[in-house]
């Protein structure tokens, strides 16, 4: 509850009126601080028994009324106000999804606006974590100071809500990790930018808790065994081969 407390203060700090903020409460635990302070509703959603996140965004997308939707991981700290910024980017481009520069609490740009992974990638990646070298990432190409991945990582992101329709929100396929490569996906299969501002940064105080515990590196594994067998995946692949991505 620390994190959901220092974010929800956050928020605050803008003194917002157009915002909604739907709670959900994974595990079954209870609110240990007073939301009647807040500047805005609040819905709390509590499960009976844990659910992915594809789940428990998609529900809380049916619960939202606006005309945007937002997901943002409890675990972010916002700096300045990023939403006017991000905001008028889908308002300009309706089909993108928008986000802001992620960063660690040291300033350094976290990698959370990348390429499609591929499995060469991923053994790489594991490789280095093992024999201890890092992996370089490609550049990413930048249009008026936006970046332009092929996903961003779902810790915050912003999109139209007709494109969240549309894209029938994410994949509850999966239960935890690779929702937000294979949203993306699809996203641009559909014709759609991945629009990154880099003026906008927000802090993630990560977890990290696939680098620490074997269950959820499972679960990551398994989900990226999912995506690299998708649909989505098969489709990008192709389209890449053929100079069309």
């Amino acid at each position: 509850m620390f994190f959901v407390r220092r974010l929800l203060e956050d928020i605050a700090r803008f003194k917002r009126d157009d915002i909604e903020v739907i709670l959900t409460l994974n595990l079954p635990e209870e609110l240990t601080f007073s939301l009647e302070s807040m500047p805005f509703p609040i819905r709390i959603v509590k499960n009976t028994h844990p659910k992915g996140f594809a789940a428990n965004h998609n529900h809380a997308f049916r619960l939202s009324h606006g005309e945007n939707f937002v997901i943002l991981n409890p675990d972010i700290r916002l700096i300045d106000n990023p939403f006017d910024a991000l905001l008028a980017m889908v308002q300009e481009n309706p089909k993108c999804i928008a986000a802001p520069l992620i960063v660690n609490g040291m300033g350094a740009v976290e990698d959370s606006a990348r390429k499609f992974p591929t499995p060469y990638l991923l053994m790489k990646k594991l490789a280095g974590k093992v024999f201890h070298f890092s992996v370089t990432q490609d550049a990413l190409p930048i249009k008026d100071e936006l970046l332009m991945p092929d996903w961003v990582a779902g810790m915050f992101i912003v999109v139209p809500r007709a494109l969240y329709e549309t894209l029938q929100g994410l994949n509850e396929y999966y239960f935890l990790y690779y929702e937000d490569v294979e949203f993306c996906a699809r996203a641009r299969l559909a014709g759609c930018q991945i629009l990154v501002n880099q003026k906008i940064k927000v802090i993630h105080e990560a977890q990290r808790d696939s680098h620490r515990k074997a269950r959820y590196l499972m679960w990551h594994m398994k989900s990226a065994a999912k995506f690299f067998t998708s649909q989505a995946y098969l489709r990008i692949s192709i389209r890449r081969l053929f100079g069309a991505m």
